[in-house]
């Protein structure tokens, strides 16, 4: 209740929610634009740099997904301890900067180091942003508010291509980059003027740095392994060191965690099953999102031979679709009815899953009788899945812990989607024919499966006592 009253009297200011939630949610629609409009981007930098291997160039996609990855669980931490405000703010500049960087770059040397500080940029922007949106919006208003977030997230999935199909045809890949400049001195200027201050709890301290730096390099190294594992091998000594590397510092850092005054891994949170298992669906979500994202435009464009352009057309179908089903699940309030919504949400991915891995996907095009109803099925199903299980996650943690804990939610989020990546890599190389019509279908079946196994675990918060914290019920926090 402490937690609580100290965020009531920094809300009680003058804040308007609707503002906040407006600037957090564009600053993270730019974080994650980068992810998919880089993408779209990387044939003609691969052009531009063609004296450079391409294992080297594939570190201007993995760098930033690495670097994001390993610190937003530490810089959640941070900004819960010092100033939200001031980390998003700051993590901005430096993206803006770093977006600057990737845009002039000589040469792939610093194209790619851009690209390492965007992604540590954006690993502080994500969960200071989630903290100030949270901490700032009444309890009955929590569930509409992740789902807008979450909305906004995906939402990037849907412009990404359109606006980097547009940059290329019109300029060239350096204003991918450039385009973020205007727009983060326009979100810095509003930010400094919508965004509230931040109060701490008293006694507060920074989290422990050798922890929280143990943390951090124990996800990037198995991330790093998971992203490069498929190009090195999985049993080459690069990829089977980082990993147990990764695992023996994360380890580490859980040691420490135990017995420091502020560990960098608030193992109270983790003790409420909510929580817990809300993060674990979310990172199952997100491998077979991920896992899919890979495969359904290789599929599109290796097996059915559509254009590009045609591809990325029938790929925003989905991305609308999660749009829609995000924004629905905002209008649930009831935690128990999150649930079984989130059950259902990954069934309808798996259904989906189902579609693709049959007949109604075989040698020849089939869009109105197999990719539509499979992309909306699908596209429904991941909406509604990570709105609810981002609120029920929300809803577990206390006021003046949100970013540092939905920090590590996100983290999870992002390593489900190397551990995906992977995967689809790994059932790929190791069919009969890899890259074949049956390779595919191998892939969606494994899909079917995690999504079923995702939906029994979450099945197992129907026997819990659900609800917001008590914080949350002053109408200042979930």
């Amino acid at each position: 209740m402490a937690d609580a009253g100290l965020e009531q009297t920094r809300t009680a200011g003058g804040v308007d929610p609707a503002r906040v939630l407006a600037m957090c949610s564009g600053i993270t629609f730019m974080a994650f634009l980068d992810f998919t409009v880089v993408n779209i981007a990387f044939p003609d930098i691969l052009a531009d740099f063609e004296l450079t291997s391409l294992s080297t160039l594939t570190w201007i996609v993995s760098g930033y997904a690495v670097m994001f990855a390993a610190l937003l669980a530490p810089a959640g931490r941070v900004a819960d301890s010092i100033d939200r405000r001031a980390v998003l703010l700051w993590s901005l500049v430096v993206f803006t900067l770093a977006s600057l960087i990737c845009g002039v770059a000589p040469s792939v040397g610093w194209l790619i180091a851009g690209r390492f500080l965007q992604g540590a940029a954006a690993g502080g922007m994500i969960p200071a942003a989630l903290g100030l949106i949270l901490s700032t919006t009444p309890r009955e208003r929590i569930p509409r508010a992740v789902a807008t977030w979450g909305a906004a997230a995906g939402f990037s999935a849907v412009v990404g291509p359109a606006v980097g199909g547009v940059l290329l045809r019109v300029l060239d890949w350096r204003w991918v980059f450039f385009i973020n400049l205007p727009i983060g001195a326009a979100l810095l200027a509003g930010g400094l003027v919508v965004l509230p201050g931040h109060v701490k709890a008293a006694g507060s301290r920074l989290p422990d740095a050798i922890g929280s730096i143990a943390l951090g390099l124990g996800i990037a190294c198995i991330v790093s392994a998971l992203t490069e594992g498929d190009q090195w091998g999985w049993r080459d000594v690069r990829t089977i060191g980082l990993g147990v590397i990764g695992l023996l510092l994360i380890g580490a850092a859980l040691l420490r965690s135990r017995a420091h005054a502020a560990p960098a891994i608030d193992l109270a949170v983790w003790r409420n099953p909510t929580y817990t298992i809300a993060t674990l669906g979310l990172g199952m979500l997100s491998a077979m999102m991920f896992a899919w994202n890979l495969a359904a435009p290789l599929f599109a464009t290796t097996i059915w031979h559509w254009t590009i352009l045609e591809t990325a057309g029938a790929l925003g179908i989905g991305a609308v679709a999660s749009v829609v089903g995000s924004l629905s699940a905002g209008r649930l309030t009831n935690p128990a009815t999150q649930v079984k919504v989130a059950i259902l949400a990954c069934l309808l991915f798996a259904g989906s899953n189902a579609i693709w891995a049959s007949d109604l996907f075989g040698s020849r095009s089939n869009f109105w009788g197999g990719w539509l109803p499979a992309a909306l099925l699908g596209g429904a199903g991941l909406g509604l899945g990570f709105a609810c299980l981002s609120t029920l996650a929300a809803g577990s943690i206390p006021p003046l812990k949100f970013a540092g804990g939905l920090g590590m939610t996100v983290a999870f989020r992002q390593v489900g989607g190397a551990v995906g990546v992977a995967g689809f890599a790994a059932i790929m190389v190791s069919s009969a024919e890899p890259g074949s019509l049956s390779a595919f279908h191998h892939v969606f079946v494994a899909a079917i499966a995690v999504n079923i196994i995702c939906a029994l675990l979450v099945s197992a918060l129907l026997g819990q006592r659900l609800g917001l914290r008590a914080g949350a019920r002053t109408g200042t926090g979930a």
